[in-house]
């Protein structure tokens, strides 16, 4: 394992990051939409709002938080057969009646906490860091002295590390890091860390030059649904991780060939009322390779949310009725054949890697393209798919011991996770 993970520590990760700001769950999914393009991995952190006035600690925040709001939950919510009925009610309906609670998706961390121990909480599902800001620090990790160390270890012998049986320096030690600033705070993201990583791919040798297959970082239990099935089937049973679902064409000699996916990266910034239309009425083929604009006459209701760009359908102050075309929700609808991926296909096309990539070249496609994941091809058919390399497999990749790197199955059968409609 590379020293640099022991030797850095979750504050030099901080250093101008911006400060927290809260977005509540009494706010409205019309709110949440709105926020949610500034956020990385196309999604939010859902928080309750203080019960009471005063300093609050770290485990009070904790407890405050509810879970983690994508682009995805967003548009499966808007795709239910009540909200199409009434778009404009469901975009006035609180996150909290739609936001899925799970507390255990953010940890609260002390800046003085190892980037290795920060590893492991994200390895075992942790997808936010929070780090309180400190006076003291400064964004310099010292390498570990005896006594340094050894305090540690000390903090971590007090009960409240114990009942909650986590990793060493995973609990908030003030002692640690300075003088703290009262109710401020910065939020780190998989994201983040893995930018870190790539800055530091030398101290990380022979791995980044490693093949995924090799490092066995290559996950063949993803979730996919077949061209034919209608794209709702995809929101049956939302993926965690990574929030994507493979859109796939079996071939006649039984291989699984990717068209494109319906995941909370590619529906980041899209038009969230008109993909929630077409996922509801579309294949999952039509809906991830497009359909030209006269394929349906139906026009969506008078409402379009704000673009990235900032443009708006408002008009006079009255919302822009349109017909539904791919170019709605960013995709482009220039081929009724779902037979082969086109390379005018723009964002809608799927971010593929080969089976032998290597973990660097992976890397940095998932960072250029602020994806939290790429699908896994063979090698001769750029279009076969192997599988999915997401976050936690880059993570688990870098901090293991070479002598478990070993080849991965290439046989396609019997992986997978389909889900039913």
């Amino acid at each position: 394992m590379a020293s640099v993970f022991l030797y850095h520590v979750v504050g030099d990760l901080t250093v101008g990051k911006p400060e927290l700001v809260e977005f509540y769950d009494s706010e409205t999914v019309e709110s949440a939409i709105r926020a949610i393009g500034e956020f990385p991995e196309g999604s939010i952190p859902i928080w309750k709002k203080r019960s009471h006035v005063g300093i609050e600690n770290s485990e009070m925040k904790q407890q405050r938080f509810v879970g983690i709001f994508s682009s995805f939950d967003i548009v499966a919510f808007l795709a239910k057969s009540e909200c199409l009925e009434d778009q404009d009610k469901a975009l006035k309906i609180p996150v909290s009646e739609v936001v899925v609670p799970n507390n255990s998706l953010l940890r609260v961390v002390d800046p003085a906490t190892r980037l290795i121990d920060a590893l492991d909480m994200m390895k075992q599902g942790v997808k936010r860091l929070l780090v309180p800001k400190s006076v003291a620090w400064k964004g310099m990790s010292k390498r570990f002295s005896a006594i340094y160390y050894g305090k540690w270890l000390k903090n971590n012998d007090s009960p409240s590390n114990s009942s909650n049986n986590l990793p060493p320096n995973m609990n908030w030690s003030p002692s640690t890091s300075g003088t703290v600033i009262r109710d401020k705070y910065c939020c780190l993201s998989r994201e983040d860390v893995l930018r870190f990583i790539i800055g530091c791919l030398g101290a990380l040798a022979p791995l980044p030059l490693t093949s995924i297959s090799a490092l066995g970082a290559i996950n063949a239990d993803y979730s996919y649904i077949e061209s034919s099935t209608p794209a709702i089937a995809a929101t049956k049973k939302l993926p965690q991780d990574p929030s994507a679902v493979a859109v796939i064409e079996n071939t006649s000699d039984g291989q699984c060939k990717i068209l494109g996916e319906i995941s909370a990266c590619k529906l980041w910034k899209c038009d969230y009322l008109a993909a929630a239309w077409a996922l509801a009425n579309l294949s999952a083929g039509q809906f991830v390779m497009g359909v030209e604009d006269n394929v349906s006459s139906r026009s969506l209701p008078e409402f379009s949310v704000d673009s990235p760009t900032g443009n708006s359908d408002l008009v006079n102050g009255s919302r822009k009725p349109r017909k539904f075309s791919s170019r709605n929700i960013g995709f482009f609808s220039n081929s009724h054949s779902f037979g082969s991926r086109s390379m005018y296909r723009g964002r809608s096309a799927p971010l593929t890697c080969k089976f032998t990539s290597s973990l660097a070249a992976v890397l940095a496609q998932m960072l250029s393209h602020r994806a939290t994941h790429v699908w896994v091809t063979e090698d001769d058919n750029d279009d076969v798919l192997v599988g999915v390399v997401g976050y936690t497999d880059i993570l688990a990749a870098v901090t293991k011991p070479p002598t478990t790197m070993i080849p991965v199955n290439r046989s396609t059968e019997g992986f997978g996770n389909e889900i039913q409609c």
